[in-house]
């Protein structure tokens, strides 16, 4: 399970240091591709797989079906980690998320997000200030 949130630099070729406590869940290699909020998302192989099954099974028919498999399947990129932990994130990558030196790695369960830690601090100011109304919304759903 991934949690926590973590601030990591990118260095000159685009690589990024993995946090410590993940790199174990993260080598046999991951999967990053874009994200949902102009951040990145990055599944480790099985959790990758688990999501590709779900996407062949939407109806293509269906424009946002379509869309969003576009979206998440297109800018996907296997990665592995050097042998430093580092994972190289493709330039049209980081262009996608507007990444700068200094990112943000969030840990959300199954994934984790790279965020510029602008976009990052904008998003969570953002999000903060409308807790009390996503928490009632989620209370519905029996969250």
């Amino acid at each position: 399970m991934f949690i926590g949130e973590y601030q990591h630099s990118i260095d000159e070729k685009g690589r990024l240091a993995a946090p410590a406590k993940f790199r174990k869940q993260l080598l046999r290699g991951v999967v990053v591709t874009r994200g949902l909020d102009n951040c990145l998302f990055v599944y480790t192989r099985t959790e990758w797989e688990k999501l590709v099954s779900k996407l062949a099974v939407l109806p293509v028919a269906k424009a946002n079906s379509r869309a969003f498999s576009r979206l998440m399947l297109a800018g996907a990129m296997d990665v592995e980690l050097d042998s430093q932990g580092r994972i190289g994130i493709p330039e049209y990558l980081r262009r996608f998320a507007g990444l700068g030196k200094q990112v943000i790695i969030a840990g959300l369960y199954n994934r984790l997000e790279i965020w510029d830690v602008a976009r990052w601090e904008e998003y969570k100011r953002q999000t903060e200030g409308k807790s009390n109304e996503i928490a009632e919304a989620l209370g519905e759903l029996g969250v």
